[in-house]
């Protein structure tokens, strides 16, 4: 399939329906609390005005969306290396993108996208804290070729060539077929969503019954019950085993969910290999697809747990270029592989980084970091539940908890101090931490924008600071270690940075 891109171009025709979509949901979002008075308040029109008034409004937001439709163009200036779009229904705008400033581009697909068969292409920069440009409705064929071209603007320099006379001949595009490299199965899913991403869910769970149990003693205090009359109906082997099987189904719970989340957002799950890039596919309600770059590539993350290693599978976050303004953006800009095992988590390293990164020398961390981390999360915890039960006696109830948030805490702590450690090489420089969730976070040298170096005046008699790596796609922050060898590994780091020939993005 062939497109013209330095043509202006308009999205496809039915998807004035995504934009008919997009237009109400934001009338509704912007008049809601009138809609909801409306509404309760329907019996005091007459039903003719009330028709009357809904035909209105949705014939209303048609020619809106249909305007919209309309005056959206898109085109390449190939003279100016710029991606141009025009749009806007009373103020006319005209939105130009150099094509050496585009981070990312993906190809999306909602549920309303896939009754009507379009999808959306929206394209990223590195300087911006929103997607820049959101193609709403546009054919996949001809998405994946105007992706290819947005991202691919240096293949066509590459492939210019000039004859001894000096003339520039004809770019040439390459034809080149694109290669199964990847395919995450179902199975691998299933193991991915009960033994992935269950700490946060739980928290999220266990919050809620505590806050939901905090509403009913407060409902049943208000309606003017006695407290010691129901306590007598209640013994402790009773309240133990209620606690047990509100634990037991919060487990369940979360483990249904998180199931439920990894098959839906990573179903079919492909990457294919395309020239020098990788493409990106997955989404059972809604589809996705990104390409990835690996002179893009920021940090690489690879994350496992204990029953992740034992059935041999991993997950590898790959963190691109995104705006440093938002922790929000940071989140987002990381891409998700699940469920690698240990061949296919190479084949992607050799790919992204030309090479499987080795250890090389350890830098541990001081003792400090351990009595740190044991104050934080135990001492003044358990310090502060103390404080609070002296000054309401009925917080004492809490205190058989004790033990096990104790010991719980405890573990991480032990299992924390024991995994944070900090690798380097010439090549790579790696992190490793984590209790449960061990994360193994790798930076290539030469993508380092910045270091900072930290040393508190209470840490200069034990020589101990912190460094700070800067980069694009996020930071790499090691601590109270040895603060000479930060120094030395420092001023390395930034010759390596100011002498090397390889690009950061």
């Amino acid at each position: 399939m062939k497109s013209d891109f330095s043509k202006p171009q308009r999205q496809s025709l039915v998807g004035v329906v995504v934009m008919f979509a997009d237009t109400l949901r934001g009338v509704i979002k912007g008049l809601w609390p009138l809609l909801i008075v409306w509404i309760f308040r329907l019996k005091d029109y007459d039903k003719f005005s009330v028709i009357a008034g809904a035909v209105a409004i949705i014939v209303l937001v048609a020619v809106i969306a249909y305007l919209k439709y309309l005056n959206f163009t898109f085109f390449l200036d190939e003279k100016n290396q710029e991606f141009v779009i025009r749009h806007g229904i009373l103020n006319k705008s005209r939105l130009a993108i150099p094509l050496d400033k585009i981070q990312q581009v993906n190809i999306n697909q909602s549920l309303i996208q896939r009754i009507i068969n379009v999808h959306a292409l929206e394209v990223d920069t590195a300087g911006s804290s929103k997607k820049e440009v959101s193609i709403r409705a546009i054919n996949h064929d001809l998405a994946l070729l105007l992706k290819e071209r947005l991202l691919e603007n240096e293949y066509e320099t590459n492939d210019d060539f000039t004859s001894e006379e000096g003339e520039v001949k004809v770019k040439t595009r390459s034809t080149e077929k694109e290669h199964p490299f990847i395919q995450i199965s179902l199975l691998t899913l299933f193991k991915t969503g009960i033994t992935s991403n269950y700490t946060r869910s739980f928290a999220l769970l266990f919050a809620f019954v505590i806050t939901t149990y905090q509403y009913i003693e407060d409902f049943i205090e208000a309606a003017g019950y006695e407290e010691d009359t129901l306590d007598s109906y209640f013994d402790p082997e009773l309240l133990l085993r209620f606690i047990t099987f509100i634990i037991v189904g919060i487990l369940f719970l979360t483990l249904f969910i998180n199931l439920g989340r990894t098959i839906i957002r990573y179903f079919d799950f492909k990457i294919t290999r395309k020239q020098n890039s990788l493409l990106l596919s997955h989404g059972l309600l809604s589809t996705k697809s990104t390409i990835i770059r690996p002179e893009k590539v920021q940090l690489l993350v690879i994350g496992r747990n204990f029953f992740q290693k034992k059935l041999g599978i991993q997950d590898i976050r790959i963190s691109q270029a995104f705006n440093q303004s938002t922790n929000k953006k940071q989140l987002q800009s990381a891409i998700e592989i699940p469920g690698c095992d240990d061949n296919e988590r190479d084949t992607l390293l050799k790919f992204l980084l030309n090479k499987i990164p080795e250890k090389g020398v350890a830098l541990k961390p001081s003792i400090r970091k351990l009595i740190f981390m044991i104050i934080k999360s135990l001492v003044i915890p358990i310090g502060v539940f103390f404080f609070i039960s002296y000054l309401s006696p009925e917080m004492r109830d809490y205190i058989i908890f004790l033990p096990i948030y104790i010991i719980f805490v405890g573990l991480i702590v032990f299992f924390s101090f024991r995994n944070y450690r900090l690798f380097v090489n010439n090549d790579f420089i790696i992190k490793k931490g984590g209790a449960w969730d061990v994360d193994t976070q790798i930076l290539a040298p030469h993508k380092i924008q910045g270091i900072s170096l930290t040393q508190y005046f209470w840490h200069k008699s034990s020589d101990i600071g912190i460094v700070t790596l800067h980069t694009a796609g996020g930071n790499l922050v090691f601590g109270l270690t040895n603060y000479t060898k930060l120094k030395e590994l420092t001023n390395y780091w930034l010759y390596q940075v100011e002498t090397t020939d390889k690009n950061w993005m």
